[in-house]
């Protein structure tokens, strides 16, 4: 029987919310991993299925290609799901969307431009303003979060988005508790799920421990 294609790499939040997503809705996947760092997403068969040759992308057992996780898990939500984790209720949707792109345009965004000078160039520059900005991105979603879940009482996409940001975030800043409190209780909660530690958690702890040793690196390529 044919699968859903997914490329992606461990490392990559969208990737792991992807696989998050297929998690809830029992759909099996073909995972193809791609090497960010060894330039494999920008290997000529991969550009031609993603000019913009970024992770995660999906192939449907049609043949449909669906490029960037949010895209990707509305798609598999509506065409795989049974409404819970992107109801058809156009104010519920509009909450989800919104988280949707506060993950994209702040939580990874903040992440990604902490993380990317290290990772792909021999940048040893870790400057306090973005991390700064990381703890005020925990701060804006600490106030968001007013009930059980990102949205309501349900988890929806907003939170399988979201929480591979947060824990990417959090395995190289972590995230105080005490501080963020509906923030802590809402990452403690989605800890709870039995495949979060195999999808989500091990991947954070494997992107922070690459950064680390990079960065290592390059402080000891110009002392």
């Amino acid at each position: 029987m044919a699968k859903v294609v997914l490329y992606t790499t461990k490392v990559s939040p969208p990737g792991r919310s992807v696989e998050l997503t297929a998690k809830v809705l029992g759909l099996e996947l073909e995972v193809r991993p791609l090497n960010l760092i060894a330039g494999e997403h920008l290997d000529p068969e991969f550009v031609k299925l993603n000019p913009q040759h970024t992770v995660p992308l999906i192939i449907d057992e049609d043949g449909t290609i669906v490029r960037d996780s949010h895209a990707i898990n509305i798609y598999l939500s509506q065409k795989y799901g049974d409404g819970s984790l992107y109801p058809q209720d156009i104010v519920t949707q509009s909450k989800i969307n919104a988280a949707l792109h506060f993950d994209s345009g702040v939580l990874f965004a903040r992440l990604r431009f902490y993380l990317e000078p290290v990772l792909f160039t021999k940048s040893t520059d870790t400057p306090q303003e973005k991390i700064d900005y990381i703890h005020k991105a925990y701060q804006l979603l600490n106030d968001t979060i007013v009930d059980k879940y990102i949205v309501g009482n349900r988890m929806t996409l907003a939170d399988l988005s979201c929480i591979t940001s947060i824990a990417s975030m959090h395995a190289v800043f972590p995230v105080d508790a005490g501080q963020y409190p509906n923030l802590g209780r809402w990452m403690a909660q989605m800890a709870a799920l039995p495949y979060y530690k195999r999808i989500n958690q091990d991947g954070a702890e494997d992107l922070a421990a690459f950064f680390h040793a990079k960065l290592a690196a390059n402080q000891k390529e110009v002392e």
